[in-house]
């Protein structure tokens, strides 16, 4: 379900369910955290290349295969301490952590899971057809992968609000206007390689340097955000509101109103 190869130092890290629109199962975070962790051990890559299979990059969460089997969520959720990674913040997260560059290659739906996915790689190149949506707020959640500590350095907060709230997707020009995208192109495979042959000319320690120095200039502190993240999950999950914006969400259904608005602080 998700493919890994390394072809001339490059990593090729491929989501392989088209006829799913890539949509995440519990296997795939478990295979793209164990990927992070090989590619991290490899000293001889130069880059790698995030990228969906078909039509789309990655429609996000497969909702109906994961909540079928609720211990498949308490394992994304899990976290040895609050402020640790669980599952689904490292696969966002960790490549982040990788000394090389990390290039998401987007086109067609670009969302929920998907985007946080490639919103936790350094560049996002996508064809004109891309459209990227954060889609938690539609099941009643909040975003939980760890892009509440990296989407404050593309994006300005109201923004991130509207985007988070609201659960609509944006085309690819919106999208790069906002500071999600990086490029737009309708050959972005050609683009990336083109960007890792000039790189090959620059010391590949350097530019482990410059990419973690970066990183942590524009990172927001990350142990506490990432406790929120967790806990705002769990007790939504918890709330009859969530299960009332299950409802509402699928297609077709009758919509029920909500429930007043529980305590948060």
């Amino acid at each position: 379900m998700v493919h890994y190869e390394v072809t001339n130092d490059i990593a090729w890290v491929t989501l392989q369910r088209p006829e799913k629109q890539n949509a995440l199962s519990f296997e795939m975070f478990k295979q793209l955290d164990k990927i992070i962790k090989v590619i991290r051990s490899d000293h001889s890559i130069r880059a790698v290349f995030l990228q969906g299979e078909g039509e789309h990059f990655c429609a996000g969460l497969d909702v109906k295969s994961v909540t079928k089997r609720p211990m498949q969520i308490l394992k994304l959720l899990a976290k040895i301490l609050p402020g640790n990674q669980n599952l689904v913040q490292r696969i966002v997260l960790g490549w982040r952590t990788l000394p090389i560059p990390v290039y998401a290659i987007l086109q067609g739906n670009c969302l929920g899971g998907g985007l946080h996915i490639a919103l936790g790689a350094d560049f996002r190149i996508a064809k004109s057809n891309t459209q990227v949506a954060i889609m938690e707020s539609r099941w009643g959640l909040c975003p939980d992968m760890g892009t509440s500590i990296i989407i404050p350095s593309y994006i300005r907060q109201d923004n991130a609000l509207l985007l988070a709230m609201n659960a609509e997707r944006i085309n690819a020009q919106r999208a790069q206007e906002l500071g999600i995208i990086t490029t737009i192109t309708d050959e972005p495979k050609k683009y990336v390689e083109q960007q890792v042959d000039a790189l090959r000319h620059h010391s590949p320690d350097a530019l482990a340097a410059i990419k973690l120095l970066y990183n942590q200039a524009y990172q927001q502190p990350s142990r506490k955000l990432l406790w929120l993240e967790t806990w705002y999950q769990i007790k939504l999950l918890s709330s009859k509101n969530t299960r009332i914006a299950m409802k509402n969400g699928v297609k077709n259904s009758d919509t029920q109103p909500y429930q007043k608005r529980t305590r948060w602080k």
